[in-house]
């Protein structure tokens, strides 16, 4: 037998000797706290599977500081100089003596009023001849027309421009019907047919014409208390000749009606 299988048994015999000497309790007692304590095994350094990248140092990006907006000043427009524009001196009238003043440039028209000798007005328009003036008359609110040839002038009437005045209006009678007109060489004859109206009241027609003679065309009014009237009128005139007719009583003028002209 070979020494180590010996020495082994040997320590087994010498180990139960003991313990039948001292006893279980001894024994275990004895194996119990000769139990030596543990000893702090110190841990082991981990080291880390990957490398730490350290983080970006994050700079802070100054916040924008919106550029104030530049309110422009207003250049000072200076202030134009006012030159009073120069009030139109109308041309002033005298009566030379008493006449009538009526609602249109001629005695076919109604009467408006009458002048007297010495009486003033001032000139606010003109036919285009200035034979007949539509002034203002210091004794009237309204206007009327006056022939130049009973009033003193004072001023260039050609200054005033040529004017139409409208015709008072009125709305008792009726307007005139089946007008015709019937040329024979320069001669029109002018008919229609009679407008019904009181005789207290009846101020007969008025026919203003445009007419041509020797190659120009002129204006003029009529009045008739019959229903027809001539006119002589040429046909060598660049322009239209043509007139319009109105029936009137005391109060005024129909709506005119246009001639048919030959």
């Amino acid at each position: 037998m070979n020494n180590r299988l010996v020495f082994a048994f040997y320590l087994i015999i010498s180990f139960s000797l003991l313990l039948s000497l001292t006893g279980c309790d001894a024994a275990l007692s004895s194996i119990t706290t000769s139990t030596p304590n543990p000893t702090n095994t110190p841990r082991p350094t981990l080291t880390p599977p990957f490398t730490l990248t350290p983080s970006p140092t994050v700079t802070n990006t100054p916040t924008e500081t919106p550029t104030p907006t530049v309110t422009l000043t207003p250049s000072i427009t200076p202030t134009p100089t006012i030159t009073p524009t120069p009030t139109f001196d109308f041309p002033d009238v005298t009566l030379l003596m008493n006449a009538h003043c009526w609602f249109g440039p001629g005695i076919a028209y109604l009467h408006a009023i009458d002048l007297w000798e010495g009486d003033k007005g001032e000139v606010h328009g003109r036919n285009p001849s200035g034979t007949w003036l539509y002034i203002k008359p210091e004794t009237w609110k309204n206007r009327c027309w006056v022939s130049a040839s009973v009033v003193e002038v004072v001023g260039d009437i050609f200054l005033v421009v040529p004017y139409r005045s409208a015709l008072p209006h009125t709305t008792f009678i009726k307007k005139p019907k089946n007008v015709l007109a019937v040329r024979s060489g320069n001669q029109v004859m002018v008919t229609w047919d009679a407008v019904n109206v009181k005789p207290e009241d009846a101020r007969g027609y008025l026919i203003e014409a445009t007419l041509c003679s020797n190659g120009n065309l002129y204006d003029t009014a009529v009045h008739t208390n019959v229903t027809s009237f001539t006119f002589t009128d040429d046909t060598n005139c660049s322009g239209k000749s043509g007139g319009q007719l109105y029936a009137v009583e005391k109060h005024g003028y129909t709506n005119p009606v246009t001639i048919p002209w030959p």
